[in-house]
């Protein structure tokens, strides 16, 4: 079977977005290209977490509904949470009510915050696990890395929950760490121009 699929304007996409109508925006602009704003970062971390058991097509159909929940995922503000937050969170029927995923957003809030004190900021300990030798295009698909075994290793040390290998690559991808487009995949270029150009958090160039 092809990776790719034509899309509506008669060009190839990855196979995965012609699932449902709202992957194609988020394939063609986010999926893929590089993410160096921490908030952006810990909603993806937070909303990966939701994703475990679930298919990405549930929790990104109830992303502005998470981001109205959280307070848009900032870290301060959500890292303030208390068990009345909890509760008002169990309570509402536009997220996933998931007792121990939300407990985890709020405790992972809280470690952000700290390793934000201590690397600087949340995007240059996320792009420190950027492999160094892409991904070949056409390479076979995986759903785990060396990388992404590190980096999840180290946050679950460092506290984090619901942050597993699997959770960790599917963010990777997401936030352009690496380039997963198909290699006939009209994006996977136009991805790797951005990560080109992409100037790496902390690494001064």
């Amino acid at each position: 079977m092809s990776e790719t699929i034509p899309g509506p304007d008669g060009r190839l996409r990855c196979r995965w977005c012609a699932a449902t109508p709202d992957y194609l925006a988020y394939h063609d602009t986010e999926w893929g290209f590089p993410v160096g704003d921490d908030r952006r970062l810990f909603e993806k971390l937070c909303l990966e977490g939701f994703q475990s058991g679930l298919s990405w097509r549930t929790i990104l159909a109830k992303r502005e509904n998470f981001r109205a929940a959280f307070a848009g995922f900032e870290i301060e503000r959500v890292a303030a949470f208390t068990e009345q937050d909890v509760e008002r969170l169990l309570a509402d029927a536009g997220i996933v009510r998931h007792r121990g995923k939300i407990e985890a957003v709020i405790n992972n809030a809280r470690q952000a915050r700290a390793l934000v004190e201590r690397e600087g900021s949340l995007a240059a300990y996320v792009w420190r696990h950027e492999p160094d030798t892409p991904r070949p295009a056409g390479a076979p698909v995986v759903s785990v890395s060396p990388e992404s075994t590190a980096m999840s290793k180290d946050l679950k040390k460092r506290g984090w929950a619901f942050v597993g290998p699997t959770t960790v690559y599917a963010f990777m991808q997401a936030m352009g760490l690496v380039n997963d487009h198909a290699a006939d995949c009209v994006v996977r270029e136009e991805a790797e121009r951005a990560r080109a150009a992409f100037r790496r958090p902390g690494s001064g160039g």
